[in-house]
């Protein structure tokens, strides 16, 4: 066999310097999903320089110039036939931090959805106990919320119930744990009903939401109002807007808003990692929020300040929008 080896070198090096810096990309970040186009380059320039380094293997030429075609050669056979990808994934801390916020901002047009019919219901809820205030004993059918704000602060402020007793707070974090996951992915699995049950969920979720904001604000406990909803509910409220995102990505799968060309069982497999991604992590949520909830929300001034509690709350809501907008965005732009 003949080659012009000067002719042959020169029209494969751009072809060698292309596979090293896929290579690279993919070393440097295990996680990065290729599309399929990018894949069929990378075996396709695989396959080229195994041609090449054999072809060149009866030649005489630079040692350094084989030895780094040698490198690339197997280096692409280990990325094509290695394990260590599935191994990273089981990472807790990179799904936390990687594999969670990524799924939530690839799935955010659902969650934008949960989030406006809630705030619909935040609005109606509000608009109801301002034009007739007698709607409370209707929206909000819960013994604890009927009497007058002012008069459950007083209360709050000047007793120690048995549920804020050492064991009591544990025994009341545990039902709050359980009982908003459950309520979460209720909403979640109503997603079956194509979204309907989800949309009911949310909507009476944000007129109660609305309802009582709107109640304390009115009688003059927003300090109270704030200081005992923060801490827990910006953690808490924002898991049930996941829950609600998860709700409409199965009713969306249901319906075939993106792919009709699939069969149901097809979208339904094709969203399957997202969901459980998506309630694994609001559950995570939720268990930290019950315990805030418990252990801290429950303590009003003079014990705690009101100012610490609505700072906390503060800081907690900006580290959750900042976690779930940017975390994992480093990978996900390299990717692109």
């Amino acid at each position: 066999m003949i080659i012009d080896l000067k002719k042959f070198m020169k029209e494969e090096k751009p072809r060698w310097a292309e596979l090293e810096k896929l290579l690279d990309r993919m070393e440097s970040n295990p996680d990065d999903k290729l599309d399929l186009a990018t894949v069929q380059r990378f075996y396709y320039l695989y396959q080229r320089a195994s041609s090449d380094l054999a072809k060149l293997s009866t030649f005489s030429f630079d040692r350094e110039t084989k030895r780094h075609l040698e490198s690339l050669v197997a280096r692409s056979f280990g990325e094509i036939h290695e394990t260590r990808e599935k191994a990273h994934r089981l990472s807790p801390i990179n799904w936390f931090f990687v594999t969670l916020p990524q799924t939530f901002r690839r799935q955010i047009k659902a969650f934008w959805v949960s989030l406006l019919i809630t705030c619909l219901g935040v609005g109606l809820g509000t608009i109801a106990i301002i034009v007739d205030y007698d709607s409370k004993s209707v929206i909000m059918p819960f013994s604890h919320l009927q009497g007058a704000p002012s008069e459950r602060v007083a209360k709050e402020e000047t007793s120690v119930p048995d549920d804020k007793m050492p064991g009591g707070m544990a025994t009341f974090s545990s039902y709050l744990m359980t009982h908003n996951i459950k309520v979460s992915i209720y909403t979640m699995a109503l997603g079956m009903t194509y979204g309907i049950g989800t949309i009911l969920m949310l909507f009476y979720n944000g007129i109660i939401l609305g309802a009582v904001g709107a109640d304390y604000i009115l009688d003059g406990q927003a300090v109270f109002l704030f200081g005992w909803l923060l801490p827990h509910g910006s953690v808490e409220i924002p898991s049930i807007l996941l829950a609600g995102q998860a709700g409409f990505m199965l009713a969306g799968a249901l319906i075939g808003w993106k792919n009709k060309a699939l069969t149901v069982r097809g979208r339904l497999r094709e969203i399957s990692s997202d969901l459980v991604t998506i309630v694994i992590g609001l559950a995570i949520f939720l268990v930290w929020a019950g315990i805030i909830e418990s252990f801290f929300s429950q303590f009003h001034a003079p014990v705690l300040p009101y100012s610490l509690k609505i700072a906390l709350g503060s800081i907690q809501l900006l580290l959750l929008i900042l976690f779930l907008t940017f975390s994992g965005r480093e990978k996900k732009t390299k990717e692109a």
